[in-house]
């Protein structure tokens, strides 16, 4: 099994139709905790109550608490040299799509054209009754302005944020695309996730039952590490900007 960014680099370099997977992991370069890890979110906060959608229905004031919470946090984070470099392989033609379970928009903030959030993104108010849509910036202008913190439409019922909650489905238009670029692709990129959770977690098989090859570039173990072509470990920056910088100037 091949270990270095340069082995990455003649991967896609000789790829065809090759796509990027990216979890939580991208974005700790950024400042931005993981959820699921040793001191990540969810070992502070229980994600059935405070993530899901039967606490929004129920206890809008209490999820608005938390997720107020992850809006602040992510003010003032910018994209790291990860998103930078995923950006500039789909510059390059190399990468045709991104795929990502982050909600943090900093794949698109990096450059990043053919985004496909999973998990919906933390970018705008939504309304699960009439279906409106305003910017995060108005969303929170009604949350200062509401007495309890909750954000409401014009409709009158409660906002919630643009991300997918538990007990929420996934975006069905989303999860055709991504099992659509999973067809196509050669190679797949891993970037950042355990690929633990599903549905996203079944599209490296995708990939290697079309004849596709995997690449991971993650700290933590995954259920695919025997099956990659390439494994690469360590910050996710540094490697993939050595990989950019072995494909040479473009």
């Amino acid at each position: 099994m091949s270990d270095t960014p340069r082995d990455l680099a003649e991967l896609l370099a000789g790829a065809e139709h090759a796509i990027v997977l990216s979890g939580a992991g991208i974005s700790t370069e950024s400042g931005i905790p993981d959820f699921r890890s040793r001191g990540g979110i969810w070992e502070k906060h229980d994600p059935t109550v405070v993530g899901s959608l039967a606490t929004f229905l129920s206890r809008p004031e209490l999820f608005w608490r938390f997720h107020r919470g992850r809006v602040e946090m992510l003010e003032g984070v910018e994209p790291n040299p990860a998103h930078i470099a995923v950006a500039e392989l789909e510059r390059r033609g190399l990468v045709k799509a991104v795929i990502t379970q982050n909600i943090d928009r900093l794949h698109a903030r990096a450059g990043s054209v053919n985004v496909i959030e999973v998990h919906g993104s933390l970018d705008r108010g939504v309304c699960l009754r009439c279906e409106s849509e305003l910017t995060l910036r108005e969303t929170i202008a009604r949350a200062d302005a509401a007495g309890n913190g909750v954000p409401l439409c014009d409709c009158g019922f409660q906002l919630k944020t643009g991300v997918i909650q538990f007990g929420e489905p996934l975006p069905a238009d989303r999860i055709r695309a991504a099992h659509e670029h999973a067809r196509r692709a050669d190679v797949m990129l891993v970037v950042g996730t355990s690929l633990l959770v599903e549905p996203v977690s079944r599209l490296p098989q995708i990939v290697l039952d079309g004849g596709g090859t995997l690449a991971i570039l993650t700290e933590s173990e995954t259920p695919y590490d025997d099956r990659a072509t390439v494994r690469l470990r360590g910050r996710a920056g540094v490697q993939l900007t050595e990989t950019v910088d072995a494909l040479g100037a473009a």
